[in-house]
């Protein structure tokens, strides 16, 4: 297949590149230039997203098989790419988020479960609303939290910052509120599995790693990943109502229950993990955070010493 994602050169894209070369496919990117293809031979198409009549411009005479949109976050940015292809396409496949689940007593987070209107997501799900009406043939993707080497979110380097250093790891509520990490290897290896897939057509699938972890898990299981020993992480446990950290972040997760089923993709996408966290984290950990030097950099922990001053 001849196959455009949009991107590419980043996180999702660069991984999803590199599986779909492997599988023969001819792929292209559309992107700024502003970095090298992730494989090499790959063609780019530069232009920005953003301005529909120069997307218009740059594509109008391109042929696709199946579209990848990694990076549509408003139905702004998805609308256009749909009417240049609606009529050539044979599969778009939309890279929406789990964020857009409403809050409920009821968990794990399946596909037909209500939406949260207010999410700050909502660009997302009113994008997948609109693929499902406008005749096109799509599949959207719900990951929950993405990790893995390039990762460009603080989620497990977040704590590895702090494991590392030998600091404690401060963390809002008791602990005990549950969530869900993917490999971004697994996810992308959902994504191309979609491809060719009739069943997808027109479906949602929740994609990550097959367990569920408390926040306190987590950091263990980050710091078994480092090399150390679980019992060796001191938790710090606060109430974040107490504190106005203004727009700042002090936990790079949402405080609340998140996570989604998996089993949809699992049944119609003949699709497993490959990666359990803590070989997941490893990979990460080594890959990546050291790889890249940050356990030997500045880091600021300005936050952290807010909260443990009230310990003291």
């Amino acid at each position: 297949m001849r196959i455009l994602v949009m991107g590419g050169t980043r996180f999702i894209g660069v991984y999803l590149t590199k599986v779909l070369v492997a599988q023969g496919h001819e792929v292209v990117l559309f992107n700024r230039g502003n970095k090298p293809a992730p494989v090499a031979g790959v063609s780019q198409i530069h232009g920005d997203r953003k301005d529909p009549i120069q997307l218009k411009e740059k594509l109008a005479k391109e042929s696709f098989d199946a579209i990848f949109d990694n990076n549509g976050r408003e139905l702004s940015d998805t609308q256009p790419l749909v009417e240049i292809f609606q009529d050539q396409v044979q599969h778009f496949i939309y890279v929406s988020s789990a964020g857009v689940y409403l809050k409920s007593d009821q968990m794990p987070h399946r596909e037909g479960d209500a939406v949260d209107p207010k999410s700050r997501h909502k660009g997302k799900h009113q994008t997948e609303a609109y693929l499902a009406e406008s005749g096109i043939r799509w599949t959207s993707i719900r990951p929950t939290y993405i990790y893995g080497p390039q990762n460009y979110n603080d989620l497990e380097a977040w704590f590895f910052d702090r494991i590392v250093r030998n600091r404690p790891i401060v963390i809002p509520g008791n602990g005990c509120h549950i969530t869900q990490f993917g490999h971004i290897q697994d996810l992308v290896n959902a994504m191309a599995a979609v491809i060719g897939n009739s069943q997808a057509i027109g479906q949602i699938y929740n994609i990550s790693g097959d367990r569920y972890i408390t926040f306190d898990g987590l950091a263990k299981a980050c710091a078994t990943a480092a090399g150390k020993s679980p019992e060796e992480v001191k938790l710090i446990h606060y109430d974040p109502s107490q504190f106005d950290f203004g727009k700042r972040k002090a936990f790079p997760i949402r405080v609340q229950h998140f996570f989604a089923e998996i089993n949809k993709a699992t049944q119609e996408l003949n699709w497993q993990p490959e990666y359990d966290l803590i070989s997941g984290l490893k990979d990460s950990f080594v890959n990546d955070y050291l790889a890249s030097g940050r356990d030997k950099a500045e880091i600021d922990f300005s936050l952290d010493e807010q909260i443990l001053e009230t310990f003291k």
